[in-house]
């Protein structure tokens, strides 16, 4: 969830404020319930029609609202913007197909732009997108990416390295936030490499909750043995595949590996993040379908960090040649983690803007001015 540093920092640097998050999943919901618990107040995002915005506004009055990458709702956007709630775009990023598709509502999406207060772009390429729609630029800040400054603590790391312990320091392929399509193509692959190393572990981690029970019945439906991370057991020599079926825990098991695809790259999704195996030093595979992920998977390539893979044959014959050089293995790795920790600083950037803003409405409190709607 690309929001939670953002988070975080909040809840530490203002704990004067009542936090609300939204989420319009279960699996966002328990991730955010794992993370906070009752730190934060969680609502599950509401219709963007008029009503409910209505309500929800005149309920929680907030200081300042903060949406997150590309979610435009104009009913949210006007009645802020009515009410001269402050709106930050965070994270922002726009593909090229959906700036044309926001193109053909020229006048809407141009409206929906002058009610944001701040377009805090991830790139310039991505600044240029918004500006090209009809942001005005005095609104576009470009920030970089979140999702870099991602700080994985040493006792993950530890967990991680005892968790290979416990299986035996068995090979291990993770193929994380897969979609359905993918993991047929990744069991055909890992069905190659079980006869070249026969004690190879798969850890085969789902994108969606509710396909878990799908993805368990067609690993052993193709031959395979199975165990469910949810049921906490361990994989014993005999078993094929850890079915990662438990929430919170990818980072903990992308630490617990050796190689790390990470999936909708091979159907048409657009990719997932990157940055997360990249933070535990582990070479990264992917299918070529990374357009929600170019900026990032740009700078991988670039530095030999990301290597692609278009079909199961592929994706054995790279496994396979990292399973083989463990030096090569750390080498991409550590280009990866490089490239994560060189990009760091959105979250910094964001957070002084956001400062900036409060400390401009506290002082016109202060003066007993009221730029804003009573409701706040």
């Amino acid at each position: 969830m690309t929001a939670i540093p953002l988070i975080k920092a909040l809840l530490e640097g203002y704990p004067q404020y009542t936090l609300v998050v939204t989420t319009t999943t279960p699996t966002g919901s328990e991730q955010v319930y794992n993370t906070f618990g009752n730190r934060i107040r969680h609502v599950y995002f509401l219709y963007d029609l008029p009503g409910p915005v209505k309500r929800f506004l005149n309920r929680i009055h907030p200081q300042l609202a903060i949406i997150m990458e590309t979610e435009l709702w104009p009913n949210i956007l006007y009645y802020s913007h009515q009410k001269r709630i402050p709106i930050l775009l965070a994270n922002a990023r726009l593909s090229e197909r959906s700036m044309h598709n926001y193109q053909r509502i020229a006048q809407i999406t141009r409206k929906m732009l002058s009610q944001i207060t701040c377009v805090a772009a991830q790139s310039n390429l991505d600044g240029k997108r918004f500006l090209q729609l009809g942001l005005d630029a005095n609104r576009l800040l470009i920030t970089g990416n979140i999702k870099f400054d991602l700080h994985l603590p040493e006792s993950l790391i530890d967990a991680g390295k005892s968790l290979r312990i416990n299986w035996g320091l068995r090979p291990t392929l993770i193929a994380a936030s897969t979609h359905e399509g993918e993991e047929i193509i990744i069991l055909e692959a890992f069905h190659q490499l079980r006869y070249q190393f026969q004690d190879a572990l798969l850890i085969l981690v789902p994108r969606h909750p509710n396909r878990f029970d799908k993805v368990a019945h067609l690993c052993e439906a193709t031959g395979f043995s199975i165990a469910k991370r949810s049921l906490h057991k361990t994989p014993y020599s005999y078993t094929d595949i850890l079915l990662g079926d438990s929430m919170g825990e990818l980072r903990l098991l992308y630490a617990a590996s050796d190689v790390a695809f990470v999936g909708g790259s091979l159907v048409s999704i657009g990719g997932h993040n990157l940055i997360e195996p990249a933070a535990v030093r582990l070479p990264i595979i992917s299918g070529p379908n990374l357009q929600n992920f170019m900026i990032i998977s740009d700078l991988l390539k670039t530095a030999n960090a990301l290597i692609i893979v278009s079909d199961s044959k592929n994706l054995f014959t790279e496994v396979a040649q990292l399973f083989n050089n463990p030096q090569e293995r750390k080498n991409i790795g550590e280009r990866a983690y490089q490239v994560s920790i060189a990009n760091r600083g959105a979250l910094n950037r964001h957070l002084q803007w956001i400062d900036s803003e409060l400390n401009y409405r506290s002082c016109l409190a202060c003066k007993g001015k009221k730029p804003f709607s009573s409701a706040i």
